[in-house]
């Protein structure tokens, strides 16, 4: 062991205790609302002793973003690394309160934080179910030979022996449950209570890592590992004796109608699919529409937006062309480094960007597996969706599916993607509107699905 000369031990034992010094009347829980535009964004810091800090907005599905913090002079500064922003506000004297500004991209909006919790009143979500119910539900697992994962989810079936008609649920990106659960909305329950009560089975299940699903490695998992997930799914339904094999449907939300029509596409058995807010165009002109869609929506200068977007694209094309990390790396981290982020945002950014996942979604194009999809196909989307443009991607989707004898093609008015009744359509609504799933997409899913799961089903290669 190398010793070290004690002058540098000292300094190295004080720093820890400094910075506590430093930020020790921040130290703690702080509440605050930020108006963005037509927005209200909630948010908390917590602070540490140490001088780091963790910002969450719950409304945006974004927890424990890392910063760091300081105090001096009765100011305190909090500096996100990624996406690069930072408070700046002035402690009040009894210590309870920061009053000062939110500054990021360009833009400074004020900001007031308290130490007092915002009360918390229980959300109202009128359209999740509750029993008793005029079907059974199953709980099932399988296990999916291409990961070797155990999945497990729940089977809703009709009154009777069957065999009946399937139509099994695909979630959207990020870790989601078989209810595809956010701020307290239960979507695919909504959405299967409806179909069973109509002679469709359902099945939904818990994505890898969530409820009773096994993990695995899933932060190398891609959407193509995630279809063969689907894929089991189907054959252990085509195995059971209550379930028509000829009659078993997708029915896949975001990236769930992405992966719905790679599956669809190697399984010319699959009787129908249905595309909720799935996407029509590649994964990295998706990013740049959904970057501005939700920036205008949450009222963000116009400079602001245009710059982001052709940083957005510049990324995109960078990490597509570099299959190679150790490449990609400080290339990303110079290209970031121009727009003048830190090296911490520069590296959570590569973190972000140079995952399997992220790098096999923006390289993606759905037209590929759409062109080969012969099964019957209904695409919606909500015209207010700022995560999946339904201007851009329908059209995308319907041009893909041209050689497809059956295809409906529904965009949705006021709907955002989560297909909730929407003011603007942006993110920071979602947990705001008591609707889970509006009354228009309901209908027009449970319809479409009904009547082509009781015809029988296209003919395919056997």
């Amino acid at each position: 062991m190398r010793f070290l000369p004690s002058a540098v031990i000292a300094a190295a034992l004080l720093a820890p205790a400094v910075a506590a010094a430093q930020v020790q009347p921040l130290v703690g829980e702080w509440y605050g609302t930020l108006q963005a535009g037509p927005t209200k964004l909630p948010l908390v810091f917590h602070v540490l002793a140490d001088g780091t800090a963790k910002i969450d907005s719950p409304a945006q599905g974004a927890m424990g973003l890392k910063a760091t913090a300081s105090f001096a002079d009765g100011k305190a500064r909090l500096t996100l690394i990624y996406p690069p922003a930072s408070f700046e506000g002035q402690l009040s004297a009894d210590g309870k309160s920061l009053d000062g500004q939110w500054l990021q991209g360009g833009a400074s909006l004020p900001l007031a934080m308290s130490r007092t919790p915002p009360a918390v009143t229980p959300a109202n979500r009128p359209q999740t179910p509750k029993p008793p119910f005029p079907y059974r539900a199953e709980e099932v697992s399988y296990v999916n030979p291409a990961s070797g994962l155990k999945l497990a989810g729940t089977l809703t079936l009709p009154p009777g022996e069957g065999p009946f008609p399937v139509a099994v649920l695909i979630t959207g990106s990020g870790v989601q449950d078989r209810d595809e659960t956010l701020f307290e909305h239960k979507p695919f329950l909504v959405l299967a209570d409806a179909l069973t009560r109509k002679g469709v089975a359902v099945l939904r299940v818990d994505d890898r890592g969530a409820g009773g699903s096994e993990r695995g490695e899933l932060k190398a998992a891609t959407s193509l590992d995630f279809a063969t997930d689907v894929e089991a799914g189907v054959a252990f339904l085509r195995g059971r004796k209550d379930v028509d094999p000829a009659r078993i449907g997708l029915i896949g939300h975001s990236e769930g109608g992405l992966i719905a029509p790679i599956v669809a596409a190697k399984d010319p058995r699959i009787a129908f699919v249905v595309l909720m807010a799935g996407t029509g165009l590649p994964g990295a002109k998706v990013m740049q529409s959904q970057s501005r869609d939700i920036a205008l929506a949450g009222g963000a200068p116009q400079a602001m937006i245009d710059q982001q977007v052709k940083l957005i694209a510049k990324v995109s094309d960078m990490v597509i062309a570099e299959p190679d990390s150790a490449k990609l790396k400080p290339r990303l981290a110079s290209l970031l480094a121009e727009q003048g982020m830190p090296p911490e945002a520069a590296e959570a950014g590569f973190g972000r960007f140079a995952t399997p996942w992220f790098k096999t979604f923006l390289g993606l194009d759905p037209a590929g597996y759409l062109k080969q999809v012969k099964a019957p196909v209904l695409a919606i989307n909500g015209e207010k969706d700022v995560q999946v443009s339904a201007a851009e991607n329908l059209p995308a989707i319907k041009a893909a599916l041209a050689g497809n004898k059956d295809v409906t093609i529904l965009p949705l008015p006021g709907l955002n993607h989560l297909f909730q009744t929407a003011k603007t359509g942006a993110p920071s609504e979602y947990a705001e509107i008591e609707e889970t799933l509006a009354p228009s997409a309901v209908n027009a899913i449970v319809d479409w699905t009904v009547a082509h799961a009781a015809r029988p089903a296209h003919k395919h290669a056997d």
